[in-house]
């Protein structure tokens, strides 16, 4: 094996290792005691804005929301971006970061397939994996790949029962809108412009009609069309609407996955008995 082609065997693990540990500061800042505060949305006020071609490059809602400052007990009033039109008097949790005091809204809640910390420790062990194998040491280097099989398979498992709990409520949405936002710019060895299309849906929640820009997006403007329905989830013990729903499909691909991690760590054993 060339140098460079060992490389990049340390690329799939170090990318992971990279966004988890971005997922894991923001679960740690979202989870702090002292970082969430409730609040009553006063209005909204939707902001769109097209470029010289006519795409849209800014839809967004200033969203003015009022809370009580436990320092004080003091009313205080944000103007936060969202992606969201949350309805007048709904109740919201803000987010303040810690090192500037400034609020956030997140788009309802941060649907990740696996765990944060496990993403991490999951990145962790591929580039382990990848030192083991240029090493040649193979007894480590199927530790590891056990590891990230039952690990990978646990957390698939632990993801689905988790949102069946939930009891997810369907509430249909249709698309009004097609957001554009541009990701690159044509340039001298660029192949040209590149954008991102992300569905504007809109849905009624207790009898008050909402838009939302899913996070859900394409790259091409064909897969969204105006007119067709999107199905969204309400959780009713987060008070929060969700893209996802339980998957039976990543139930039993988690279960095959922690399976063949189990049989990966059997053949260790068989090893030294």
């Amino acid at each position: 094996m060339t140098d460079f082609s060992q490389l990049l065997l340390f690329v799939p693990g170090i990318v992971i290792f990279l966004v988890a540990s971005g997922q894991v500061r923001e679960y740690l800042r979202i989870n702090r005691p002292d970082a969430t505060r409730k609040g009553i949305v006063k209005y909204n006020k939707h902001i769109t804005k097209n470029d010289k071609y006519g795409r849209q490059v800014f839809d967004y809602f200033d969203t003015a929301i009022e809370s009580t400052n436990p320092s004080g007990n003091k009313k205080e009033r944000h103007i936060i971006k969202s992606p969201v039109e949350y309805a007048p008097n709904q109740q919201v949790t803000l987010y303040f970061d810690k090192v500037t005091g400034e609020p956030s809204l997140t788009n309802g809640v941060n649907e990740w397939l696996f765990h944060p910390w496990l993403a991490m420790v999951g990145g962790a062990l591929l580039i382990l994996l990848a030192l083991f194998q240029t090493q040649g040491k193979e007894i480590p280097a199927m530790i590891c790949l056990s590891l990230i099989l039952l690990g990978s398979g646990g957390g698939m498992i632990a993801n689905y029962l988790d949102l069946k709990r939930k009891k997810l409520e369907v509430i249909p949405s249709e698309i009004v809108e097609i957001y554009e936002r541009q990701i690159s710019k044509q340039g001298r060895f660029s192949g040209g412009s590149k954008f991102t299309y992300y569905p504007i849906v809109k849905y009624a929640l207790s009898g008050t009609d909402t838009l939302r820009r899913c996070n859900v997006n394409s790259s091409r403007k064909e897969s969204f069309k105006i007119g067709d329905s999107i199905d969204l989830y309400y959780s009713p013990t987060e008070g929060a609407i969700r893209e996802k729903k339980a998957n039976p499909f990543i139930l039993v691909f988690g279960i095959i996955t922690f399976v063949l991690g189990l049989l990966a760590g059997i053949s260790i054993l068989s090893v030294f008995y």
